[in-house]
């Protein structure tokens, strides 16, 4: 890219169109990072309900020590800037670039869409429930296909407020012809500014460039409780005159991540287009004689012997021999692969 030295620069200037982040303040920011890389977090697993029994010794049944899973959350996410403005190349464009503007021109067109595309990424390939639709999503069913969403969501008691639904503008021009759109959208328009353009079954409705979406991925619905997406540095520089420069020099670092907690995962639900082989959704695992597989072809079998779910527990292991482990053990494994999503979870016995 050239600098421009015209024989005359007029002050105002062209940027970008931009917004805001659409992921932030969305999610859950129960967790701090600092002075830390990785979080630990611990989620007690509870017994079943058994009969009483009026008689004997343990009349409430067997006593179990309560046992606990480990979900570790890491930071990977490490992201920086560096832009230099030469005072003599400023001075001959009339200084149209006015240090501080610079910079927020930086983090607008480059920082905030970068993050917001990661945490939605991350969010469709982390999600509790990932279903492939062979069918194109369309006006005449992508209000059925968003209810089967929240349909599983009620069953799985996630709660009906704090659910947020983001699409991006394909899927949202569909469900803006909807009467049932229509019918639902409340929304006060000062609310707009925020990314959010309207609601639908009591979620608040976010449209996502395209930019930033993830793709073949049609919507995403997310509890606030079931994610987060903790920024522990946002730290932008301005130094004038630095050793080296006659000018200014703008630095900038984002050091950031999400998770999705394992135990509140069915708060994540994604719907991937699968039409025509546009994205792919992992086969689940089969379990026969000890030996783990999946027929997608070169996945990664992920697999748990403490009953966790592998997608989140910190136990989890990579499948590479067939599995010794006693008879009664449980199983649980699912496959992932680089380009595709992962498969849901197989629970089985030994």
């Amino acid at each position: 890219m050239a600098i421009n030295l015209h024989e005359k620069y007029d002050k105002q200037i062209q940027t970008k169109f931009t917004q805001n982040s659409l992921v932030k303040g969305v999610l859950d920011n129960s967790y701090s990072f600092a002075g830390v890389k990785t979080v630990k977090i611990s989620t007690p697993v509870t017994v079943p309900m058994v009969d009483y029994t009026r008689s004997g010794a343990n009349r409430y049944g067997t006593p179990t020590e309560m046992q606990d899973v480990v979900q570790e959350m890491t930071l990977t996410q490490d992201k920086s800037f560096s832009l230099t403005i030469d005072k003599g190349n400023n001075a001959d464009q009339n200084g149209i670039k006015e240090a501080g503007k610079m910079l927020s021109l930086q983090i607008a067109e480059r920082a905030v869409p970068l993050m917001d595309k990661y945490c939605l990424a991350k969010l469709s390939q982390m999600a509790g429930k990932i279903v492939g639709s062979s069918t194109a999503i369309s006006k005449s069913n992508v209000c059925e296909r968003i209810t089967a969403g929240t349909t599983y969501m009620d069953d799985a008691e996630v709660p009906s407020e704090g659910r947020t639904l983001f699409v991006p503008s394909k899927t949202y021009a569909f469900l803006r012809l909807s009467d049932e759109f229509q019918k639902c959208d409340g929304l006060l328009e000062k609310s707009l500014a925020k990314g959010q353009v309207g609601t639908y079954d009591n979620m608040r409705v976010v449209k996502v460039p395209e930019g930033r979406w993830p793709a073949n991925v049609n919507f995403i619905i997310v509890h606030k409780r079931a994610a987060c997406a903790p920024v522990k540095l946002n730290d932008t520089k301005l130094h004038t005159d630095p050793p080296g420069i006659s000018g200014n020099l703008l630095e900038g670092r984002q050091y950031y991540d999400l998770f999705v907690y394992g135990a509140k995962a069915n708060g994540v639900y994604v719907d991937v287009n699968t039409a025509s082989g546009a994205g792919t959704v992992c086969a689940t695992p089969t379990l026969s004689a000890g030996v783990l597989a999946s027929a997608t072809s070169s996945a990664t079998v992920m697999y748990t012997t403490d009953g966790s779910d592998p997608r989140y527990s910190a136990t989890a292991k990579v499948y590479t021999e067939k599995l010794t482990e006693a008879s009664g053990t449980k199983i649980c494994a699912y496959a992932h692969k680089d380009g595709a999503f992962p498969s849901e979870v197989l629970e089985a016995t030994m």
